[in-house]
C-alpha cells in the first residue's frame, strides 16, 4: 500500500478515537446528572474500544516510519504528535470510567449535586471538540484554546476544593463530599491530558515541541519585536546541547520577503534580562561583537523571552574538530586582540578574590552524584599521608586569599570554544551567551577556555594536536598579559582555576575513564598550588603537561 494511503489511515482512526472520547464523557456526563446501569455499562464497553483505537493507531504510526522510502519530517512530527495525542485521549476515556467508578461510593446519590460540575464537563468538551479542527486546518488558536482548558480545570478544582474543605467542617456527610473531590480530581485531570495534547498540536505548527508557556513567549515577543511574522508563519528549529536552563531555537519566516532569522530564548526572566543588560554592555564596548537585542518579555511569573540577532558562521568547537584549520587561526587571533583591547581598557585596579574554592565546593555534589568514585578519603602509607580531597581544598581555601588578583577586567564569565562564533566571509568574531558577564579575575575566563579545549571528548591524533596548539598558543597569550600588568601570582592562581575547571567538567562527562583522567589532573594542579605555599608566589611555574592529552 502506497505510503500517503497508510498516513491517511492514522488519521482516519484519530478522527475516530477523538469522536469516541468525545462521546465517552458526554456519556459521563450524563451518567453524573442521572445515573443508571445502562449508561454505566456502555461507558465501562465503549473504554475497550478506545484502547483498541489507540493500539491501531501506534501500530498505523510504527508501520509508516519504518517505510524503506524514508518518510519527511513533516509527517514524521504529524505521527508523533498523533501518537502523543492519541495516548492523553484514552487517559481521559479511563478517568470517565474512573468518574463513573466513584459514584458507587456516594452514601446517597443526591450529594453529587452538592457541586455543580457542568462547568467542568463543558471545559473538557470544548477541548475535544477543538482538537481535530486544531490539526486539520492548523489552526494555532484552537490549539491554544485546548490547552487553555487546563488552566481553567485548575482553577474550577481549586474552588470546588476551597469549598468542600469548608463544608466538611459542619457536615454530617463527609464520605460524600471526599468522593466529591475525588470526582473533581479526576476532571480536572482531564485537563492535564488536554495540556498534552494542545501542546502536541503546536508541536505540528512549529515543527518541535514546546510547552505552553514557551509558545506564549515566542508569540509575544515577535509581536513586541516589530517583526510582521506570527507563530503560525515562522519555520522554529531548535538548537540543543545547551545546559543553562534556556529553550533556544531559530526562527525563520519562510516567505520571500523575509530578513534573516532570528534567535529565540526562554527562560528565566532574571537570568535573561541579565543577558540582555551585558549583550548592551559589550556592544558599547566592541560594537559588532555580541548580537544585537531585537526584543526583550517579561511575564509575571518570572518566565522571560528574548529575540536576538542570528548570528552567522560557526563556533570555535566546529572549527577544531572539522579541521578548518586557516579558520581556526584567525579565530585565535581575532580572540586573543579581543579579549586583549577589552582587558585593557576596561581594567581597574584593586584586589580581588577568584574563590576558585567556593566553586569547587558547589559543584562537589553535582559531581560525585555521576561520578561517586571521585569521591576520596584521607590515605596513609607508613609515615607518608595523603589528605582526601575535601581536605586538599580546606588547605588551599586557606592559601587562596595569598593568590588574589591586583585587578578586575570584564569579562566573558563562560569563554568555553561553544561560545565565540567566527564568521569567515566577514572574517568577524562574536561572543554569545554572556549573561555570567562581570568585572572579574581573567584568570576565570583563561581557565575554563583552555579546559573547554582540553574536554572535547575527541581523541583522533589529528585532532588533538589541534586542540593542543589552541591550548598551547591561548596560554601564551594569557602569560604575557599577564607579565604585562606585574600580576605576580597569576600562574598560582590559573593552576587553581583549570583544577576548579576541570575538576566542575567531569559532571558533563559520562565516559568514566575521561573523567578520571581530568579528575586527576585537576588533583595534581591543585596539589602543585598547596606544595607551594609558604613561598614567593612569583616563582610559580604552571606545569603544562595536565593540559596535554594524551
Amino acid at each position: 500500500m502506497p505510503a500517503t494511503h497508510r498516513l491517511e489511515e492514522v488519521r482516519e482512526n484519530f478522527r475516530f478515537i477523538v469522536s469516541e472520547v468525545t462521546a465517552q464523557v458526554e456519556l459521563t456526563r450524563r451518567f453524573y446528572q442521572q445515573p443508571r446501569r445502562e449508561l454505566m455499562e456502555k461507558i465501562s464497553s465503549r473504554d475497550d474500544y478506545v484502547d483498541n483505537l489507540k493500539s491501531v493507531i501506534q501500530e498505523q504510526s510504527f508501520d509508516r516510519l519504518m517505510d524503506p522510502r524514508g518518510i519527511e519530517r513533516a509527517k514524521v512530527v504529524e505521527l508523533r504528535a498523533l501518537n502523543t495525542i492519541t495516548a492523553n485521549l484514552e487517559r481521559i476515556a479511563d478517568f470517565a470510567v474512573n468518574l463513573v467508578g466513584q459514584m458507587g461510593h456516594l452514601a446517597q446519590l443526591e450529594n453529587r449535586r452538592l457541586v455543580d460540575f457542568a462547568p467542568f464537563f463543558d471545559e473538557v468538551l470544548v477541548g475535544l471538540n477543538n482538537v481535530v479542527d486544531a490539526l486539520d486546518r492548523r489552526n494555532s488558536n484552537k490549539a491554544f484554546r485546548i490547552c487553555q482548558c487546563e488552566f481553567n480545570l485548575d482553577e474550577l478544582h481549586r474552588h470546588t476544593f476551597g469549598k468542600v474543605l469548608e463544608e466538611l467542617e459542619a457536615s454530617s456527610h463527609r464520605g460524600d463530599l471526599v468522593t466529591i473531590i475525588f470526582f473533581s480530581h479526576y476532571l480536572e485531570r482531564m485537563g492535564d491530558c488536554l495540556l498534552n495534547i494542545g501542546e502536541a498540536l503546536i508541536f505540528v505548527l512549529v515543527g518541535e515541541k514546546m510547552k505552553i508557556r514557551q509558545y506564549q513567549a515566542l508569540n509575544d515577543t515577535l509581536a513586541a519585536s516589530g517583526l510582521s511574522s506570527s507563530v503560525g508563519q515562522v519555520e522554529f528549529e531548535s538548537i540543543w546541547g545547551t545546559r543553562g536552563g534556556c529553550r533556544i531555537a531559530a526562527v525563520q519566516d519562510p516567505r520571500p520577503e523575509s530578513t534573516s532569522p532570528v534567535l529565540f530564548k526562554q527562560g528565566l526572566a532574571k537570568k535573561l534580562g541579565k543577558e540582555k543588560e551585558n549583550l548592551e554592555l559589550w556592544e558599547k564596548l566592541a560594537p559588532g561583537l555580541p548580537p544585537k537585542v531585537w526584543a526583550f518579555q517579561e511575564d509575571e511569573d518570572g518566565e522571560g523571552s528574548i529575540l536576538l540577532e542570528y548570528l552567522p558562521g560557526c563556533t570555535m568547537q566546529d572549527l577544531l574538530v572539522n579541521g578548518d584549520e586557516t579558520n581556526l587561526a584567525r579565530s585565535e587571533n581575532l580572540l586573543e586582540e579581543t579579549l586583549g583591547k577589552v582587558w585593557w581598557r576596561t581594567k581597574q585596579a584593586r584586589e580581588l578574590r577568584s574563590d576558585f574554592v567556593g566553586q569547587i565546593r558547589a559543584r562537589q555534589e553535582a559531581v560525585y552524584r555521576i561520578h561517586p568514585e571521585l569521591e576520596s578519603k584521607p590515605v596513609v602509607i607508613g609515615n607518608l599521608r595523603l589528605p582526601s580531597f575535601e581536605g586538599l581544598l580546606d588547605t588551599l581555601e586557606e592559601l587562596e586569599p595569598e593568590l588574589a588578583a591586583p585587578y578586575a577586567v570584564r569579562t566573558h564569565g563562560d569563554l568555553n570554544l561553544n561560545n565565540v562564533i567566527y564568521d569567515p566571509l566577514g572574517q568577524r568574531l562574536h561572543f554569545i551567551d554572556l549573561h555570567r558577564s562581570a568585572m572579574a579575575d581573567c584568570a576565570q575566563d583563561i581557565s575554563v577556555f583552555l579546559v573547554s579545549n582540553f574536554r572535547l571528548p575527541v581523541f583522533e591524533p589529528e585532532v588533538r594536536r589541534r586542540i593542543n596548539t589552541v591550548i598551547a598558543r591561548f596560554l601564551n597569550f594569557a602569560l604575557d598579559f599577564a607579565r604585562n600588568l606585574g600580576d605576580e601570582a597569576f600562574q598560582a592562581r590559573l593552576a587553581l582555576g583549570l583544577g576548579r575547571s576541570m575538576f566542575s567538567s567531569t559532571r558533563f562527562e559520562m565516559n568514566g575513564h575521561f573523567a578520571r583522567e581530568m579528575h586527576l589532573r585537576a588533583v595534581y594542579l591543585l596539589e602543585r598550588v598547596v606544595a607551594h605555599r609558604g613561598r614567593d608566589w612569583s616563582r610559580f611555574k604552571l606545569p603544562r603537561q595536565p593540559l596535554i592529552f594524551p
